[in-house]
């Protein structure tokens, strides 16, 4: 079993590695890379694409690395190989990202990235901390995972799914704000998993060992 971290040069992917290879061990799934090998994405069994910084950037950083990315896309949608978004790269698999001008997503979850609004004016953003997730669905990444657990949020944008049902789970801020999707073969995470402790790790492992 070979799980391939992708890296197309969109934030520092150490934490996310040790995390990652932590919980491999744990569950008995494998090996973990962090990579940028397009043999390497073709051939793996489950796929994690992080992403920190602009919607636009790294959209942009991901195409640019064209080998890489259609290898993801073909094992994504041709193959149905598990795969799981982080952040940005949760946002990128919308249809149309927000942020400074619209820009094309992978259009894999219906949706738009919009910049959150909270109705509360002493609330800041971008959304920073802690925050209790609101579970919406028994999907299998969420075992041993409950409505009030706290996950580690840093952002500014958030994903509005055109289906609700694709909503995982949400917190609140000032508004309900997307903390996780999914459909299919696919989950992304708005969170930083490698960063909320034992319940990422959990949410992790549950990835590492999920049969869609």
């Amino acid at each position: 079993m070979l799980t391939a971290i992708i890296d197309y040069e969109s934030g520092n992917l150490h934490s996310a590695e040790k995390a990652f290879q932590r919980m491999a061990r744990e569950v008995n799934a494998g090996e973990v890379v962090v990579t940028s090998d397009a043999d390497i994405v073709a051939r793996a069994d489950r796929l994690v694409l992080p992403g920190d910084g602009a919607f636009p950037a790294c959209a942009a950083e991901l195409r640019g690395h064209k080998g890489i990315y259609d290898a993801m896309v073909e094992a994504v949608e041709t193959k149905g190989r598990p795969f799981l978004g982080i952040c940005v790269g949760m946002q990128l698999m919308a249809t149309t990202g927000h942020e400074y001008t619209d820009t094309d997503g992978l259009d894999w979850v219906a949706g738009d990235v919009v910049r959150i609004e909270p109705s509360d004016s002493t609330l800041k953003v971008p959304h920073m901390g802690w925050n209790n997730l609101v579970l919406e669905s028994d999907h299998p990444v969420f075992n041993g995972v409950k409505s009030g657990d706290h996950t580690y949020f840093v952002h500014s944008y958030h994903f509005r799914v055109t289906d609700p049902a694709q909503r995982l789970a949400y917190v609140e801020y000032g508004q309900d704000v997307t903390a996780m999707i999914g459909r299919d073969t696919m989950v992304g995470m708005q969170f930083h998993p490698e960063k909320s402790q034992d319940v990422g790790l959990r949410m992790l492992g549950n990835f590492l060992t999920w049969k869609p």
